[in-house]
Parts: C-alpha cells; sequence; structure tokens
C-alpha cells in the first residue's frame, strides 16, 4: 500500500507517523498523481497543531501533512478538463501531499514546464503564488520601493524576485545570517531585531512606498510607520484585525491556475528561482517539518518521493 506521513490528531510532534493509505480516488474537480515532490510550509505544522483550519475543511485522523505537490497524472475525476495520464502537473493539495499519491484540485493546479524540475515546482503553489499575489494586490508602479519583512523564507525570497521581475526596488528584513542571501535576490539587506523602522530608513531615505509583511507582531507594527501610504501595507503573517488596525489588509489569494503558469514563466524566464536549500525522502518527513517549525528557514524545504 502507498505510504503518506500523517498526524492522527492535534496536538505536537508526537502526533505524526509515516503510515500505508488506501490508494486515493479522485472526486470531481481533483487529479490522482504519483508525487515526485513536495513542498514543506509553516502552515503544515499550524494545521497539525490546529492553530489554523484547511480551506478544505476538517476530512478526520489520519490527516495527511502538506498544501502542495508535483508528479504525474494518474487519473482524473469527474468534470476535469485539460489534464491526462501521464501529464506532470503541480498545484495545491485537495488531502495533503506528504504521499505517494496525493490528489490536486484541478482549478489551483497547472502543467509543468519541462524546463522547471519537480523540485522547484512543488514550492510555487503555496510560497510562489502567495508572494505573487501580494507584490500584484499591491499594485505598485515600477520604481516604485516595496519592503518585504521576513525576506530570507520561502514565501520572503520568491516575493522579492517577482518585485524586482515587476521593476520594483525592495528593502529585504532578514537576520543577519541571511544577509548574503537576501542581497543576492537583488535586495538591500536590513537586518531584523528592535529599532527596525530606524534602520529601513536609513536604507531608504526616499521612503518606503509598499510594505509586504510575513512576520507580523511587532515587525508589522514597525513596517507600518515607515510606509507613506497605509493602504499600501499588506501582510500574510498577522490576523486580520491586526493590520486592520494599522490601516492595511491581508493578502488576498486568487487560488488559481492563472497564477500558477504565471510563476512559472517566470522561473522558466529566470526571474524567479526556487531556492530549495534542503531536500529530505519521504521517509524522513518529519525532520524535514522539524526544519520548518523550529524556523529561521533559508529558502524552501522540500520532501522528494522516488518515482
Amino acid at each position: 500500500m502507498p505510504k503518506a506521513y500523517v498526524y492522527t490528531r492535534h496536538g505536537g510532534a508526537e502526533t505524526e507517523a509515516l503510515i500505508e493509505l488506501d490508494r486515493p480516488r479522485p472526486g470531481p474537480g481533483e487529479i490522482l498523481i504519483a508525487v515526485r515532490a513536495a513542498g514543506v510550509n509553516p502552515v503544515d505544522w499550524k494545521l497539525r497543531q490546529g492553530r489554523v483550519r484547511s480551506a478544505a475543511g476538517e476530512g478526520g485522523f489520519p490527516t495527511v501533512f502538506g498544501s502542495e505537490a508535483a508528479g504525474v497524472v494518474e487519473e482524473v475525476g469527474a468534470g476535469v478538463t485539460g489534464f491526462a495520464a501521464g501529464d506532470e502537473v503541480f498545484g495545491s493539495t485537495a488531502h495533503g501531499g506528504y504521499a505517494e499519491f496525493a490528489l490536486l484540485t484541478a482549478g489551483v493546479s497547472a502543467h509543468k514546464p519541462a524546463a522547471l524540475s519537480f523540485r522547484d515546482a512543488a514550492t510555487f503553489p503555496v510560497a510562489a503564488a502567495t508572494a505573487y499575489d501580494g507584490v500584484r494586490q499591491l499594485g505598485l508602479p515600477g520604481g516604485s520601493t516595496l519592503l518585504v519583512t521576513g525576506a530570507g523564507g520561502g514565501v520572503g525570497s520568491a516575493a522579492v524576485q517577482i518585485a524586482r521581475a515587476f521593476g520594483l526596488r525592495v528593502v529585504g528584513v532578514a537576520s543577519e545570517g541571511k544577509k548574503d542571501f537576501v542581497e543576492s535576490l537583488g535586495a538591500v539587506h536590513v537586518p531584523s531585531g528592535p529599532e527596525l523602522a530606524e534602520r529601513v530608513r536609513a536604507a531608504a531615505p526616499d521612503g518606503i512606498d509598499g510594505v509586504y509583511d510575513l512576520v507580523g507582531g511587532p515587525v508589522l507594527g514597525e513596517a507600518a510607520e515607515v510606509l507613506k501610504d497605509r493602504s499600501k501595507l499588506v501582510t500574510a503573517g498577522s490576523p486580520p484585525e491586526a493590520v486592520a488596525a494599522l490601516g492595511g489588509d491581508r493578502v488576498q489569494r486568487a487560488r488559481t491556475a492563472a497564477v500558477l503558469d504565471a510563476v512559472a514563466d517566470l522561473a522558466v524566464r529566470g526571474l524567479l528561482k526556487a531556492h530549495v536549500t534542503r531536500t529530505f525522502p519521504l521517509e524522513r518527513a518529519g525532520q524535514a517539518l522539524r526544519a520548518v517549525e523550529e524556523g529561521h528557514t533559508l529558502g524552501k524545504i522540500v520532501i522528494e518521493v522516488t518515482g
């Protein structure tokens, strides 16, 4: 039977297990894939803890980890068009992706370009797509200056690159240890920590035109201080009420195949790199999740499944 990495109840790492599950069957609007790679994201462990709710709703336990995956189509469900067995695809998972077989939501899946690896494609449905949605939501004209907090992480590093591709100047906030990485993306690095606003003003004396926050908490407040227009503040790191109190908004996710096609096109053109810094086999999915859960991850972590 196929293997999958799951959590058996809400809680900590003690709830996780690698188990055998029946091969899934695609329902209407779903695609069954043989997984080649699955992205690891903070939302995965937050779902296990019960801190956030899945967009697909609670499906009962055991619950398979993972929100994004890439692989080869095995079967399509009723009403699915444009995909067929043998197609190489990537997309948002319907019921988890840390598995040998997974279901993708057809409306949030796309064909993988031949020039794009499964490993890299698996990082785009959550991190890169979230980054793309936020940058587009801000709608800053070319030449504007964007501040990205959490610039060294999966979403942050993608946001920096996408903003640069859109002709924006970027100031990236990250730890001192991520300075070289953030600068390699084309951003001006500002160290994270207390009195952030003062350092941002020094790095951008002409002002900040937009903020894309991926950290939340006190960082969000300090970032808002340096902004010329608070309506140009978006966050994926704070709850709606926190950013609304500052005059900003949450990132409005499009969750469409068109966004996946757009980020894949940027990748093929060399304007967006996945920056996968570590990979783990499915048998070590717990270690991959720990690396993300402990924080301070550089770039993206991916679980690779042998085909």
